[in-house]
């Protein structure tokens, strides 16, 4: 017998890099053609980030030492809002209904001005800490608002600075915004780390499914024709499920684990439950396998006369990223003029697809979620290896370049009408405004 599991052979993430280090070379990302922010305030924005250098770092080390799970970031959210105070803006603490949330602004509070909103995550995962990195995404999105506030009256319009809680599975940004979080904002922008620069990437839509079945328990070895077997219910649904797989289009991901499959093995088990995630590429397809799931689900429960409940999305939905075009040449530019080779869609293959609440704010204004590389290819998202990269010499350079090129992109979006008619319109082409609390039921 094996002394551990069989190792996984890395081939495939090594010939998905090779495949995409071939069409980088062919393929060039859009830079932006707007005349955006003054030359001026562009140079005052970048000192005021190099003076922000030490600050940033720290607070960066300072969440990656101390990680906390969704809705728990009690710490963190203190450790932000504190360095916000210390530079004079008022921070409101527990914001919109959620009390690890921040929201803080600077600029015009005239009607009509322009508003623009950057974000931070500072949540981690159980056991591996900040292995999606939102160390960075927390010092990037506070150095860009604070090197923006050191503008003053030069602003040109409003920003909004957001500390959003529970990317990982709580769906904070959404519970935020059914708070009016995003009510009078015109755009939303936010890094987050990967292992390539693009502003334009695929993120997948995620809604969870609790399937619950019930049955009658009965002497597994006495009288099992007495009883109706919930486990049995729970093999069927995660065979059939698998069985699906080969009509599912790659856009789309299944997963799931047993969460109650009985307590004795001589009681026919009476309860039996699986907890699924399905995901998808875009919101329509997303509500096709939805049902599809549901029906499997109600076929087993039929097969082994069994009763089910299904439960969906105990948290609120994640759609999927939509990504504003303009914004995106826009990050182009600007995080691509501090020396970065910045890739356009399509170039890194969607098998590394993830799921992030930001998708429901890019259906209810137009959004960028650009990724910024901290280390190679081969270390994923969500493992140990990741996290020790998001505090490298490395992550911290990337954390003082996103925190300019985004007070650089919201600084553009402030001070040229041109583009902001170019982002609503490129909004409004994409579909607009979805509906995101309705859609799935």
């Amino acid at each position: 017998m094996a002394a551990g599991p069989t190792p996984v052979d890395p081939f495939i993430l090594r010939q998905l890099s090779a495949e995409t280090e071939v069409r980088a070379r062919l393929l060039h990302a859009e830079a932006s053609t707007a005349d955006g922010a003054p030359t001026e305030l562009m140079t005052m924005v970048e000192q005021a980030v190099d003076g922000l250098r030490d600050e940033l770092v720290a607070a960066s080390h300072d969440l990656a030492a101390n990680p906390e799970v969704a809705f728990e970031e009690h710490r963190s959210s203190a450790a932000l809002a504190d360095l916000v105070e210390a530079h004079g803006i008022g921070v409101t603490r527990g914001a919109h209904g959620l009390p690890t949330a921040l929201r803080a602004e600077v600029g015009s509070t005239e009607a009509g001005m322009a508003t623009i909103a950057i974000l931070s995550e500072y949540d981690a995962l159980p056991d591996i800490g900040h292995g999606c990195g939102h160390n960075i995404i927390a010092s990037a999105g506070l150095g860009a608002f604070l090197a923006l506030a050191s503008l003053g009256d030069q602003l040109g319009g409003r920003v909004v600075w957001l500390g959003t809680p529970a990317e990982e599975g709580g769906s904070g940004k959404e519970l935020m915004a059914l708070d009016g979080a995003f009510a009078d904002v015109g755009a939303a922008i936010m890094v987050h780390p990967f292992t390539y620069d693009l502003a334009d990437s695929v993120f997948l839509g995620r809604r969870q499914l609790r399937a619950t079945f019930t049955g009658i328990p009965s002497h597994a070895s006495a009288q099992p024709f007495m009883g109706r077997n919930a486990l049995d219910a729970v093999n069927l649904t995660y065979t059939g499920v698998g069985l699906h797989r080969q009509q599912m289009p790659p856009t789309d991901r299944v997963h799931c684990v047993v969460t109650d499959g009985g307590q004795r093995p001589n009681v026919i088990p009476e309860r039996a439950e699986l907890l699924f995630y399905v995901r998808s590429e875009y919101p329509q397809s997303l509500k096709i396998l939805s049902q599809r799931i549901a029906d499997i689900a109600e076929g087993a429960a039929l097969m082994t006369g069994c009763a089910v409940e299904l439960h969906w999305d105990e948290s609120p939905p994640y759609l999927p990223l939509r990504t504003n075009g303009p914004l995106a040449k826009l990050w182009n530019s600007r995080y691509g003029g501090r020396g970065r080779d910045m890739l356009p869609a399509g170039v890194v293959s969607g098998t590394f697809a993830g799921s992030t609440d930001f998708g429901n704010v890019s259906y209810r204004l137009p959004g960028l979620h650009a990724m910024v590389k901290i280390t190679d290819p081969e270390k994923s998202l969500h493992t140990r290896e990741f996290a020790a990269a998001a505090v490298t010499e490395t992550a911290d350079q990337v954390v003082l370049d996103s925190a300019f090129a985004l007070a650089a992109v919201a600084l553009d979006y402030l001070s040229d009408a041109e583009l902001r008619r170019s982002v609503a319109a490129d909004f409004d082409q994409a579909g607009g405004v979805l509906d995101v609390p309705s859609y799935f039921r």
